[in-house]
C-alpha cells in the first residue's frame, strides 16, 4: 500500500496520535513527522512553553506555519498533529489541498484524561479534568470532519488500530495506489 497524499493523524491529547502514527509510518514504510516535535525543533520550545510563555493565538500561528511548511516540502508520509491543529480551517484547509487523508483517533474523554492525568508531559490547555473535558466536547464536532474515523477504547493495542486504520484507508477512495 502506498498513500497518494500525507496521512495526517488528528484527534484529543491523550488519544495515542504519536503512537499510531509511529507505527503506522514503520509498517508503511514511509516517513513520520510529529508536528509537535518540529515545533519544538524549530522553536528551540515545546508547545506547551510556547502556549504559557506567548499563548494560545501565538502557537497557533507558529504552529500552522509548521504544518504550510512541512506539506509542502512533500516528504511525510504520516503526520501526527497536536490535539488542537485540527480545530483551526486554515490547517484543514492545508490538509485538503495537499491531498492528505485525515484519520481520527476517536477515544473517549475517559481513556484520554486517564492518560493525561499519569503523563509527564505538560497540557496547559488541559491542566484540570474539567478544563480539558470542555475543550473534549468543543473540539469533537470539529474531529468529526476528517475523512476516516478509529474508534479508540481504553484496552486497544497500537497493532489493533493501525490494523483497523490500514483497512480504512484500503477502503478510502483517494488514499492509496494499488
Amino acid at each position: 500500500m502506498k498513500p497518494q497524499g500525507p496521512i495526517v493523524i488528528i484527534g484529543f491529547m491523550g488519544c495515542g496520535k504519536t503512537k499510531v502514527a509511529r507505527e503506522l509510518a514503520r509498517r508503511l514504510n514511509i516517513l513520520l513527522v510529529d508536528l509537535d516535535e518540529k515545533i519544538t525543533q524549530r522553536e528551540g520550545r515545546s508547545p506547551a512553553q510556547l502556549i504559557v510563555e506567548n499563548g494560545e493565538p501565538a502557537f497557533r500561528a507558529i504552529e500552522t506555519q509548521t504544518l504550510r511548511e512541512l506539506l509542502q516540502t512533500k516528504t511525510a508520509g504520516v503526520i501526527a498533529l497536536g490535539g488542537g491543529a485540527w480545530i483551526e480551517e486554515t490547517n484543514r484547509a492545508f490538509i485538503r489541498e495537499y491531498s492528505c487523508i485525515s484519520v481520527w483517533l476517536d477515544a473517549p474523554f475517559e481513556v484520554c484524561w486517564a492518560r493525561i492525568e499519569t503523563s509527564a508531559e505538560a497540557r496547559p490547555l488541559g491542566k484540570t479534568r474539567s478544563q480539558a473535558q470542555v475543550l473534549y466536547e468543543r473540539r469533537r464536532p470539529l474531529y468529526q470532519l476528517a475523512d476516516i474515523r478509529i474508534q479508540v477504547r481504553g484496552h486497544d493495542t497500537v497493532d489493533r488500530l493501525v490494523t483497523d486504520m490500514i483497512s480504512g484507508l484500503t477502503r478510502f477512495p483517494r488514499s492509496c495506489q494499488s
